[in-house]
């Protein structure tokens, strides 16, 4: 599988919706590490973002929020926060 920085900016954007887990996330980047192809052009910059995912469920490593917003603009994407109430039960 050819891994592209679409690709890689889409398994990140399934993780902040909540689609995946860290789990799967960390799953991934390891399988990705050993199996896939990865873009030549961004071949770089991939392989440093899958490896540092790949460590995301070491407690010494983490991913945190600032993190998953420079991981996402280092690939060519920003991030927009909305932020809703949600209405109390009962009323």
């Amino acid at each position: 599988m050819r891994l592209t920085r679409n690709k890689l900016a889409q398994k990140l954007i399934d993780y902040l919706y909540h689609r995946i887990t860290l789990a799967d996330l960390v799953d991934w980047a390891e399988m990705s590490m050993m199996e896939s192809d990865f873009d030549e052009k961004e071949y770089e910059t991939i392989r440093e973002i899958v490896g540092r995912l790949g460590l995301a469920d070491v407690k010494a490593f983490g991913l945190t929020w600032e993190d998953i917003q420079n991981i996402l603009r280092q690939l060519g994407y920003r991030v927009n926060l909305q932020i809703t109430e949600i209405p109390a039960v009962g009323q």
